[in-house]
Parts: structure tokens; C-alpha cells; sequence
């Protein structure tokens, strides 16, 4: 590792939450002979780049911005590069340098410094605002704030599995949402279909969420989980309230997936071309009776075989009168085929957008999941 990489990961992991990006401009520009650092974030939307200290923000889809942050590789455009700024391939954004250094190397020290920026800010973005405050071209609803703060982020990347999911509408979403954990032989994966308006729709989510992540982390079986979950939502509204959910869990060596379909979204399976919706056994939404007995299934995955989890939000988008539907949304997954999950998502959301003119109204959550094969 070169003297400038050393140099920079030092001052990261010493410099105030508030001040990594002057800091790392200060080593930039020490080492490599910089002018201009910027950090472009990506918005809750997916659809635009924001600026952290001021320059114009980036909605162009051809810029060099964007397509550093699609193809997740440095661009050189005019003398100025732009980094991608991500971990674990969770998508942050992009650094923006110029000039450029021209010596051997140089270009791939700076990509390692921008990695190192995004572990920094992931670190320190629940001690401070800064970060969260610039990544929004406009205000959340209360309700969108807690929604957004349950989620364990937004795209994973590991060798035998990605996945990336996203909410809508992202300002203003009341009770859809997801969770998601791995422990490097299993994923685990639940996706909320979440009922009622504003505060009271996030706070039924942030419960079922909870005591699902609850049941989880004490090593309770996916039927278990769903049963204390179900408990809790019932114990709390005595059946006036509930919530739909499904939960999966992969096993990342076999490509055996386990199921449990409490009143939730769709699941549809991608294989070599083929969109077909998974056959799932429809029981009780979490909270509607007491001591719900809920049931697993299992479905045997092949090697890239991709999963997409939709909400009513999708299917039961509208524009001018015209439901968006199944058949509109099978032949839309098809084609999604070669992206990576977070383009996936990004794509259908960005055609769902199109499709009603405008930001949907009701509550969607698209996730998207890959299975690439047992990994050694």
C-alpha cells in the first residue's frame, strides 16, 4: 500500500465525523496534487448525485457521475475523476478529484481512498447529520424518516450472494420496508407489505421489524420467528391492526430457500430468461389472531437464479386509469436480467415513476436478490 493510501486512512480514522472530506482533500491535495475534491451522494431516490459542499447536483444519466456509480469503476473525463464511494456494495457515491495525477497507479490509490471514505462515513453517520442531510434533495415525512432508519441499507455484495432493495415513494413512504442479515453460510431476508397511514404505518413496521430482528438474533427458526413476531404485533392491538410479511431464509451452500408467506408481497423467480411467481402458501398477516401456527416451504434454488420480492405498491401502480400490472411487471423483470440488483431496482422503480408520471402514491418496496452459487 502506497505512503498517500497509509497517509489518508490515518487522517480518516482521525478526523471529527463532520470533517472527512476537508481532511481527505487536505491529504489529496498534499499527495497528489488536487485542486478540487467533492463527494456526490446518492439520494433516497436513486436518481440523483448531491453535492456535500455545494456544487451542482448531478441528474444527468450520461455524466461521468452516474456512470461511475453504475459500473462501480473510476471514470476520467476533462481532466477530473470520479471514484466510486462504496463497502460491502452498498452504494454511497462518488468522489469527485482534479486534477488527475497522470503517474502510474495513481488512479487506483485514489479508488482505494474513496473506499476508505465510504467505510468512514458508515461509521460515523449515526453520530452526526451531516451526511443524511445532504443526501436529501428535499424533506422525508416523519413517517419515511423512521422507515429509512430500520433499513440495514440499501445493496449487499458478498461471493455467493447480492441483493439490494429500495422503498417509494422515498420522501413520503409510510409502512413498506425490508431487513436483511447474513452470517456468510445463510442470508436472511424479510420484506414488509406494511397497512395504515403516516406515523402510525411506520410505527407497526418498526414493531414487526423489531421483533422479527428479536427472534433472529436468538436463533429462532423462520416459523418461529414469524410466530413471536406475530405475538407481539398482537399482544400490542389484539388483532385491530396487523401486517403482511414474508420471510426467506438462503442457505448460501446448497441454494435451499425457506419460506414463510404471512399475508405478503409477491415472489417471483428469474431463471435463464424465465419469470415465473413462486407458489406460496398464503397464511395469517403477523398480529391478526392470537398464537397464529405458522408453516415453512422450501424451494430449491440453481446457481444465478434471481428473486424479486414486490408489494401491492407495484402491481397496483396507476397511470391514466391503467393498472401497471403483472404482465407489465413480468415482461420489465425479464429484462433486468444482466444488471446488478441495485440497477434492477433502480430500473423498475425508475419505470414505475414513468409509467404514473410522477412519484408513486402508494407505498412499493422492490427487493432483489441473487443467488451466484455455492462459494469456496
Amino acid at each position: 500500500m502506497s505512503e498517500p493510501v497509509n497517509r489518508a486512512r490515518h487522517v480518516l480514522n482521525e478526523a471529527p465525523a463532520d470533517l472527512l472530506l476537508d481532511r481527505i482533500a487536505d491529504v489529496l491535495a498534499a499527495g497528489y496534487g488536487t485542486t478540487r475534491v467533492e463527494l456526490l451522494q446518492v439520494d433516497y431516490r436513486l436518481a440523483a448525485l448531491l453535492p456535500l459542499l455545494g456544487d451542482e447536483p448531478v441528474t444527468t444519466p450520461g455524466h461521468p457521475a452516474w456512470r461511475c456509480f453504475d459500473h462501480q469503476a473510476p471514470i476520467v473525463a476533462d481532466d477530473t475523476g470520479y471514484l466510486p464511494v462504496s463497502m460491502r456494495g452498498e452504494r454511497r457515491g462518488v468522489l469527485v478529484v482534479a486534477p488527475v495525477p497522470t503517474r502510474p497507479g495513481a488512479l487506483d490509490e485514489l479508488t482505494e481512498i474513496a473506499t476508505a471514505l465510504a467505510h468512514e462515513i458508515a461509521a460515523v453517520t449515526d453520530g452526526t447529520d451531516v451526511y443524511r442531510m445532504a443526501s436529501r434533495s428535499r424533506r422525508l415525512t416523519l413517517a419515511a424518516e423512521m422507515q429509512w432508519e430500520l433499513l440495514p441499507g440499501r445493496s449487499r455484495t458478498r461471493p455467493s450472494f447480492r441483493l439490494a432493495g429500495q422503498l417509494e415513494p422515498a420522501y413520503a413512504v409510510r409502512g413498506d420496508s425490508f431487513d436483511w442479515s447474513d452470517d456468510g453460510t445463510r442470508v436472511w431476508l424479510s420484506t414488509i407489505n406494511g397497512t395504515g397511514e403516516g406515523v402510525a404505518a411506520a410505527m407497526l413496521t418498526a414493531l414487526a421489524t423489531h421483533a422479527l430482528r428479536n427472534a433472529r438474533r436468538s436463533g429462532l427458526g423462520l416459523a418461529d420467528q414469524a410466530a413471536l413476531a406475530d405475538q407481539a404485533v398482537y399482544d400490542l392491538h389484539r388483532g385491530d391492526r396487523h401486517i403482511a410479511v414474508l420471510l426467506m431464509e438462503l442457505d448460501l451452500r446448497s441454494g435451499r430457500l425457506t419460506v414463510v408467506d404471512a399475508g405478503s408481497p409477491r415472489l417471483v423467480l428469474l431463471r435463464d430468461g424465465d419469470v415465473r411467481e413462486l407458489p406460496l402458501e398464503a397464511q395469517f398477516p403477523l398480529g391478526m389472531f392470537e398464537a397464529t401456527d405458522y408453516q415453512e416451504q422450501c424451494f430449491e434454488l440453481c446457481r444465478d437464479d434471481r428473486l424479486f420480492v414486490v408489494s401491492d405498491g407495484v402491481i397496483d401502480a396507476t397511470g391514466q386509469s391503467v393498472r401497471y400490472g403483472e404482465s407489465a411487471l413480468d415482461r420489465f423483470l425479464r429484462r433486468t436480467g444482466p444488471m446488478e440488483p441495485l440497477d434492477a431496482v433502480r430500473s423498475l422503480i425508475g419505470d414505475l415513476r414513468a409509467f404514473v408520471a410522477g412519484d408513486l402514491i402508494d407505498d412499493a418496496v422492490v427487493v432483489c436478490l441473487d443467488w451466484t452459487g455455492p462459494q469456496d
